[in-house]
């Protein structure tokens, strides 16, 4: 079931969750993703969401707003590289697409409307379609 996100929120409002300080030393992707955690959704820029899908945090509501993105711009980019969201969507756990298999349609309609994967995609868009 695709799920209504609300992007005034943060992800630790969303999920009842706020993680407690590390009690000793945190590495800065960590500390990156504690801070994200604590941003509104709708604050959230493309790097924001890629960096915390990639680590697998707040899955259920950020591909929602991710496949919105990649619904405008499927080659949409973080930090990192031409296609660096779809990437990060493409490789998530097949579970997660068997839990939103609506989501996961949406994602395939994208992969398969692409008139030229770049080069560095290719793995992944091949093995999302292959599930």
């Amino acid at each position: 079931m695709i799920r209504l996100v609300n992007r005034d929120r943060s992800l630790e409002e969303l999920e009842r969750d706020r993680w407690s300080a590390p009690s000793g030393g945190e590495t800065r992707l960590m500390a990156t993703v504690r801070e994200l955690r604590r941003k509104p959704l709708g604050d959230l820029t493309v790097e924001d969401m890629r960096l915390l899908i990639r680590q697998d945090v707040g899955l259920a509501h950020l591909l929602p707003l991710a496949v919105e993105v990649l619904r405008g711009d499927p080659l949409a980019e973080g930090d990192m590289y031409e296609g660096d969201l779809l990437a990060a969507v493409l490789t998530r756990s097949p579970e997660i697409w068997s839990e939103s298999p609506e989501l996961g349609r949406e994602v395939r309609l994208i992969v398969s409307e692409l008139a030229d994967v770049p080069p560095g995609l290719k793995r992944e868009v091949e093995g999302f379609l292959a599930l």
